[in-house]
């Protein structure tokens, strides 16, 4: 490990291991701190009632809520990859409407400091990085692709490919998800679905199988794992000096040249407010008073369709989604959202939301459901944010468009209806599922308004840089971990061009 690394990246998720891939080559000594360990492969990596109903995984934290002051324990996850050892593995791009400004239910959502056409070249690397299996031409709503998927699609087991059908005839355009996931290797290790499953490196294209087992074939590219970053500290010159962290419970420090936080959008944020000095009383990178604010949470419910005739003996499930109502209402109204399948919702996992109800009677329901996101944009505002007290982490989420949202489940209610499935139960999550927390340090092109530039330095500390779920000005209405990938990729070739070209 290099004492003294030229390149820091805290925390080895979507946003830091992708950019270390980026820097391979690049002749830069380049460490990566991540707080927690490798996940282990254990029998409860595949076990439902492990990791819905006892919470296996969760971490031993609280966060509190601003409105009451009560605690609840976040669906963070600190291991080797992050939240991508966890993740569903779609891997879908922003529509391209979603770079320009847009107007919902609830308000408008701003366009973005750059246009679709800038990214996409960095959306087709990631989606190569990530081995990401899709297909083109079935979504009506696909922006421009300068590259084909690496692989085909993911197939639809037989219950899915007939309720593919049935949503077909109801005039909808279900279209094949990007996922990045072996679907073969995955299901050899277990018979399991890999939306919220934890992946030991055993078939799904994470933060640590795929970005990071890139970066680490560069032997320049190293990892230091249970090193929890407590603190940076701001030279009088604006620059990041130090970064103070704890491991094995003795305090450590590190002065590379450059910082890259990438610890997630609430822990990032965090971490910039708690660092505050006599210059910088806000917290670092926060002349502009904007971070921890504009924190956004997708809504998301979740739709279990019912039909007693219906028989889904699928394992994985997840497979299609669609974009009809993601652009408007689909009678030239405001739009309202996406719609993906879920994992498949056995009946160990209806008992965590549940636990009243006897697993078996779960578990025949379950035999006659199909399970399906319905997730909407959370508009910014700044003032639903985040912020810290000591070491508290205070969250202050004032949902937005939230209008738009029901009007997604009412309309899909009558879809599934008239699709067969005369039974319709929903189940919004909670603020224990954080559904791609974003927007906390938000990236643009004026400093009164953004803390980061459009490369995702920051404004204040020039070198700085930001590249996780922080950066997004906007959630938009799909999984955003590619959009973190190919921001992370173009932002490290911004470094290799400027920071380390001489």
């Amino acid at each position: 490990m290099p004492m003294t690394p030229d390149i820091v990246i805290i925390g080895s998720g979507m946003g830091g291991s992708t950019l270390a891939a980026g820097l391979v080559g690049s002749g830069a000594k380049v460490l990566i701190l991540e707080k927690g360990q490798q996940l282990p492969d254990t029998p409860e990596t595949r076990d439902p009632r492990a990791i819905f109903q006892r919470g296996f995984f969760r971490p031993k934290e609280v966060w509190y809520d601003a409105a009451d002051g009560s605690t609840f324990n976040p669906g963070n996850y600190y291991y080797v990859g992050g939240n991508s050892k966890f993740y569903g593995a779609v891997l879908i791009r922003y529509r391209a409407e979603d770079f320009a400004a847009m107007e919902h239910e609830g308000g408008v959502s701003p366009a973005w400091p750059i246009a679709y056409d800038v990214i996409e070249p960095w959306y087709s690397r990631a989606e190569q990085l990530y081995r990401v299996r899709g297909a083109l031409g079935e979504d009506p709503t696909e922006p421009y692709h300068s590259q084909p998927y690496a692989f085909p699609p993911v197939p639809d087991e037989p219950a899915l490919a007939e309720v593919r059908a049935r949503l077909k005839q109801q005039g909808l355009h279900p279209a094949s998800l990007p996922l990045g996931v072996d679907h073969e290797a995955w299901l050899r290790r277990a018979k399991t679905p890999w939306d919220a499953f934890p992946d030991t490196r055993s078939g799904k294209m994470d933060a640590e199988t795929c970005g990071l087992a890139a970066a680490l074939k560069d032997p320049d590219i190293t990892i230091e794992t249970g090193a929890d970053v407590v603190r940076l500290v701001a030279g009088a010159g604006g620059r990041i000096e130090k970064i103070v962290y704890r491991k094995d419970g003795e305090l450590r420090e590190l002065a590379p040249k450059l910082v890259v936080l990438s610890a997630g959008a609430v822990k990032s944020a965090a971490l910039l407010l708690a660092s505050k000095d006599e210059r910088h009383p806000n917290g670092l990178a926060n002349s502009s008073d904007v971070v921890g604010r504009y924190f956004m949470n997708h809504n998301s419910t979740a739709m279990i369709a019912v039909d007693p005739r219906f028989r889904n003996d699928a394992i994985h499930q997840k497979t299609f989604g669609f974009n009809d109502f993601y652009l408007s209402d689909g009678k030239g109204g405001r739009p309202l959202g996406n719609m993906q399948l879920l994992g498949r919702v056995s009946g160990p996992v209806m008992k965590a939301g549940a636990p009243r109800a006897p697993e078996w009677a779960l578990s025949l329901l379950a035999r006659h459901a199909v399970d399906f996101l319905a997730m909407n944009e959370d508009l910014p505002d700044p003032e639903s944010r985040i912020r810290v007290d000591g070491e508290k982490v205070v969250l202050q989420w004032k949902r937005s468009n939230m209008a738009a949202h029901q009007k997604l489940i009412d309309v899909m209610k009558e879809r599934f209806r008239a699709a067969g499935f005369p039974i319709v139960l929903t189940k919004p999550f909670d603020r224990r599922t954080p559904s791609h927390q974003c927007g906390t340090i938000r990236f643009g092109s004026d400093p009164a308004q953004a803390a980061l530039d459009t490369d995702c330095r920051a404004f204040d500390h020039r070198n700085l840089f930001v590249v996780d779920a922080s950066f997004l000005p906007t959630s938009a209405a799909v999984n955003p971990a590619l959009t973190i990938a190919a921001q992370a990729l173009r932002t490290a070739d911004h470094i290799r061009r400027t920071e380390l070209a001489s």
